[in-house]
């Protein structure tokens, strides 16, 4: 891979208010050390997003926005452009997909946010992942080639260098809560997705681009499991979800992440 730096992201989603995100960085940012090795970023709502910038370190920890809408600039009440988030944030998620199933976005207007976050010196984080009745209906590879081409059309190979894609496989998603609940993918299965994307990012691209792209898993991760995922070769990092807001279990992440060799 063209780094061994690994990336975790910390995605907050709908919690936590102004002030407790506040409170909850001032925690981190004494419990978190800094790792040459691994890249911290935090995606808190997007009213935290310019508190929080003035209160971290840079090189500590960067920023992601959770959503954004794809023009630039006009007449869209109640929207934020990547253009007003330039100089604020490092990255963005784009097709997340609670995005996707809750709020029907489609194809047309991931691929519009891909490009939008790239004009603005934005990277943006593609997710995709299948559905357990896609997993079961042997779709997987079906629907990660839609999500991917959908993603990245008008996408150049030197752009690439700027994309980052997290594999989320809708039915292993959780709140962060009773663990032992939720599902998670085994090694041959990770392996199996991380393998699809990178192929069908050669094909697009080449092999040099699909082994340079730094491609995460998400789903139901905490500080028990974050090892197994991070040793599935071809995996360069995290999408945290309900995990990133336990303080304890998001440390004990990142600390698994230090020093890890990179596959």
């Amino acid at each position: 891979m063209s780094s061994t730096k690994k990336l975790i992201v910390g995605n907050w989603k709908m919690n936590l208010t102004i002030h407790e995100a506040s409170v909850y960085v001032h925690h981190l940012v004494t419990k978190v050390q800094s790792h040459r090795d691994v890249e911290v970023v935090l995606s808190p709502t997007m009213l935290a997003l310019q508190p929080i910038s003035l209160q971290i370190d840079r090189r500590q920890f960067k920023l992601a926005a959770q959503n954004f809408y794809w023009r630039d600039h006009g007449a869209f009440t109640g929207e934020v452009s990547a253009s007003q988030l330039r100089g604020l944030v490092d990255y963005a998620i784009v097709g997340h997909s609670e995005r996707r199933h809750i709020f029907h976005e489609h194809h047309k207007e991931v691929r519009s946010k891909v490009q939008a976050a790239l004009r603005n010196n934005i990277k943006p984080i593609l997710c995709v992942g299948e559905t357990a009745h896609e997993r079961m209906s042997g779709e997987m590879r079906d629907v990660l080639h839609d999500q991917i081409l959908g993603g990245l059309t008008n996408v150049t190979s030197s752009d690439m260098s700027e994309i980052v894609i997290a594999y989320e496989p809708v039915w292993a998603l959780s709140d962060g809560t009773n663990y032992s609940e939720h599902k998670v993918p085994t090694p041959d299965d990770l392996k199996k997705a991380i393998g699809t994307i990178r192929n069908q990012i050669s094909h697009l691209y080449g092999e040099k681009a699909s082994k340079e792209v730094r491609v995460l898993y998400g789903g139901s991760t905490n500080g028990s499991n974050a090892a197994s995922f991070l040793s599935v070769e071809g995996v360069n990092g995290l999408l945290v979800g309900g995990a990133s807001l336990n303080q304890h279990e998001f440390v004990k992440i990142i600390e698994t992440a230090h020093g890890m060799e990179s596959k």
